[in-house]
C-alpha cells in the first residue's frame, strides 16, 4: 500500500521500533485498547499478539480494506472514520461504532475491560496539534496514551513557561496529562521518510485534577492570549478580563502569556 500525502501517512516500517513502542505500551487481555490511525497494521499485528481484541480508527478506506480481509471481527474492530469527529466514548458501546459488518467484542472480555480506554498510535502528522485538543475532552475515559508524533509537538507538549515553544497546547494538556517523553524515532523508520525527527511519549492523565471553576472559560483565555501573543495581557486580554480580576488573580498584567505557569492561568481564570 502507497502511502497518502492527503493523509499525512508515513508508514512505520523499523521492527525494532515498533517492537520496543508496544512494550512500552505494555497492552494487557484485560484492557480496552483503541489504536488511532492503524495504516498498513504493523503495530495492530504487533498488539493482536499480546491481545485478544484491539478497536482501530482509520479514515483511509483501502487500508480499511486490507485490514477487513486481514483480521476478523471477533479480533479487530474497524471503524472507519474521521478521528476528529470520533466521540471516545463510544469506544465502549460497539454497536455504535461504524466499521465492519458485525464488530463483536465477547461479552466476557467487556466484563474484564474498565471504564477506561488505553490509546496508541502513529499520529498523522498533519492533524496531530487537532487531535490532542480533541482528545483532551475526553480524558475523563481515558487511562493512558502513547504515540509517536513529531518531535516539536512533543517538545511543545513538555515546554515550561518562559519558552518560545511554550503556548496553549502545552497550558491545555498540563492542565488535564502528565507528558513523559520516552525515545525518539529517526526518518528512516517510516515509508515514506519524513522530513522531521520523531518521538514517542506518554500522556497520563492527572490523578488529582486542577481546581478550574469553568474549563471552557480557561480555554478561552488561554487560545486568546496566545494569539497574540506579543502583546501584553492586559491588552490581549482586555476584552474578557478586567483590571480587578487581574487584581484579584495576582496576576501582573504587564506580562506576556509565555510568562505565566499553568496554576496562573487558572488564578486568572477562575477570578
Amino acid at each position: 500500500m502507497t502511502p497518502r500525502k492527503r493523509f499525512g501517512q508515513h508508514f512505520l516500517i523499523d521492527e525494532n521500533v515498533l517492537e520496543r513502542i508496544v512494550n512500552v505500551f505494555h497492552p494487557a487481555d484485560n484492557e480496552l485498547v483503541l489504536e488511532i490511525g492503524p495504516g498498513s497494521g504493523a503495530l495492530t499485528a504487533r498488539l493482536l499478539e499480546r491481545i485478544r481484541h484491539l478497536t482501530v480508527v482509520e479514515l483511509d478506506r483501502d487500508l480499511v480494506a486490507i485490514l477487513s480481509e486481514k483480521y476478523d471481527s471477533d479480533q479487530l474492530t474497524i471503524v472507519q472514520a474521521d478521528i476528529l469527529n470520533f466521540e471516545i466514548a463510544s469506544v465502549f458501546n460497539c454497536s455504535e461504532l461504524v466499521g465492519n459488518a458485525t464488530p463483536v467484542i465477547s461479552d466476557d472480555l467487556k466484563n474484564e475491560t474498565s471504564n477506561k480506554v488505553r490509546i496508541i498510535g502513529n499520529l498523522p502528522y498533519n492533524i496531530s496539534t487537532p487531535l490532542l485538543f480533541h482528545l483532551l475532552k475526553s480524558v475523563e475515559h481515558i487511562q493512558d496514551m502513547v504515540f509517536m508524533l513529531q518531535k516539536e509537538v512533543a517538545q511543545r507538549l513538555s515546554a515550561a513557561p518562559e519558552s518560545k515553544i511554550y503556548g496553549r497546547l502545552s497550558v491545555m494538556a498540563a492542565l488535564e496529562l502528565d507528558c513523559q517523553c520516552l525515545f525518539d524515532v529517526p526518518p528512516q523508520a517510516f515509508e515514506p521518510p519524513p522530513k522531521v525527527e520523531s518521538t514517542v511519549i506518554r500522556l497520563t492523565p492527572k490523578l488529582v485534577p486542577h481546581n478550574v471553576h469553568d474549563r471552557t472559560r480557561l480555554n478561552e483565555i488561554v487560545k486568546l492570549a496566545f494569539s497574540q501573543r506579543r502583546k501584553t495581557l492586559r491588552n490581549s486580554l482586555q476584552q474578557l478580563v478586567s483590571d480587578t480580576q487581574f487584581k484579584n488573580a495576582r496576576v501582573d498584567s504587564s506580562r506576556r502569556a509565555e510568562n505565566l505557569t499553568v496554576n496562573q492561568f487558572i488564578q486568572l481564570s477562575n477570578a
